[in-house]
């Protein structure tokens, strides 16, 4: 299960970006549930401040084709239709998570007893689809799924056979729900099963699910991912749902990562700004083919939270790394950055500690302060190595894993120097 989650975490977060899906707009999203007996809030889809005329309590959404909206500012709370208003001017036309903004999804804000997370998405390992629920969803669910993995309820199913009701009962009854509850949750999640398959889902999603006051549920927030070769079967989406197909492939690049692509083209030499941003703390420089997802994965699983994926190699020039260095320390909430690499045979250890500690310099900084953890092994590592005793920079030879090189820097950037070793 352990596998499962982590992929499908990481799934949401990084490979989204790259697989050929169709993501639809959370209202766009929730036409379908609605049409399939899945309740939803009363709300609006504006382009303008001045079509807001709903007074009262009111949630603001940004419709964008992206995770992680609630923690960028993209959902925001209004009480009455004035500060609405002055809230949607401030959201309209801004960039969240690399979109634009050119709609919103105004709904009322309800009283809320609990939150569900329902989701339903492929093991793509065992090749399988696979439900998962949660008794507490929310924007948090996927740090429960580090904390608590227990607390999230999967079960596999074959395609062949469905997935009946009395399973998603038995699903929701694992998480400790009983009752009248059990009926009305299991009965979303069996229906959300059936969108999964209806449509050649991708991943279909409820978070969260809310019980009201009034012991209603409503699905507050889901998105639907469409496989783009499936889409010809399912003209109904725009004939039915009035939900156009649009371009598919590599989500539009963020500010941070076109600054990234152009310093990679400053010159034919190497690679240095293969770039993914993410919202972290923990700058990264890492390489040496699988070794870069293993450094990632490896800072995560140790409690980090990475500013960004990148990978360089191919013995990159001295200017390329220091422009690198300095765009990922002039990223906001960057405390510290890490330069993790395999053993490297075509990329000189020299140049690339040269224009990482010139960088740092450059953006103002003390390298032993900036600089968590170094460890590129390999060609010239002796002369990098000098360089970077030097400058105080706490560095790492071959005898040192990778996974203990991520241990050391995530522990600098949380300040626990007495759980560094060496």
């Amino acid at each position: 299960m352990n596998r499962v989650l982590t992929c499908f975490l990481f799934d949401k977060t990084v490979g989204g970006r790259y697989k050929n899906v169709m993501r639809l707009l959370e209202y766009e999203s929730k036409k379908i549930f609605q049409h399939h007996g899945i309740r939803i809030p009363r709300g609006v889809l504006i382009t303008s401040p001045e079509e807001i005329q709903e007074e009262g309590d009111l949630v603001l959404k940004a419709q964008i084709p992206s995770g992680g909206r609630g923690k960028a500012g993209g959902v925001i709370f209004a009480s009455g239709r004035t500060e609405a208003k002055s809230l949607a001017n401030r959201l309209l036309g801004n960039r969240i998570r690399g979109h634009e903004v050119r709609q919103l999804l105004i709904e009322e804000k309800l009283p809320l007893e609990r939150e569900y997370y329902l989701g339903v998405t492929y093991d793509t390992t065992a090749k399988t689809p696979l439900v998962l629920f949660s008794a507490g969803g929310g924007v948090d669910i996927e740090e429960l799924a580090k904390v608590e993995r227990e607390k999230i309820i999967t079960r596999a199913f074959k395609l062949t056979r469905g997935f009946l009701e009395h399973q998603a009962r038995e699903v929701v009854a694992k998480a400790g729900i009983k009752g009248k509850e059990l009926l009305q949750v299991s009965e979303v999640l069996f229906k959300l099963v059936e969108i999964f398959i209806r449509y050649d889902t991708t991943l279909a999603e409820i978070n969260p699910l809310g019980r009201t006051s009034q012991g209603e549920v409503l699905a507050l927030d889901g998105h639907l991912e469409i496989e783009e070769d499936a889409l010809y079967r399912h003209p109904e989406l725009e004939q039915v749902f009035g939900i156009p197909r649009r371009d598919i492939g590599v989500r539009q690049a963020t500010e941070f990562e076109r600054e990234a692509a152009r310093i990679d083209s400053l010159d034919h030499r190497g690679v240095a700004g293969r770039m993914i941003e993410f919202e972290g703390e923990l700058g990264l420089i890492i390489g040496g083919g699988g070794a870069s997802l293993t450094a990632f994965d490896a800072i995560r699983n140790h409690g980090g939270k990475p500013a960004n994926y990148c990978e360089i190699g191919g013995n990159p020039s001295v200017r390329k790394v220091c422009e690198l260095t300095k765009l990922i320390l002039s990223k906001p909430g960057v405390k510290q950055i890490a330069v993790i690499m395999n053993v490297v045979s075509n990329t000189r250890v020299d140049l690339v500690a040269r224009g990482v500690i010139k960088g740092v310099i450059e953006s103002g900084r003390l390298p032993s302060e900036a600089i968590a953890v170094f460890r590129v092994p390999g060609s010239w590592e002796r002369e990098g190595f000098k360089i970077l005793e030097k400058y105080g920079v706490p560095y790492c030879d071959r005898t040192v894993s990778i996974d203990e090189a991520a241990r050391r820097a995530v522990m600098r950037v949380k300040g626990e120097k007495s759980k560094v070793k060496g």
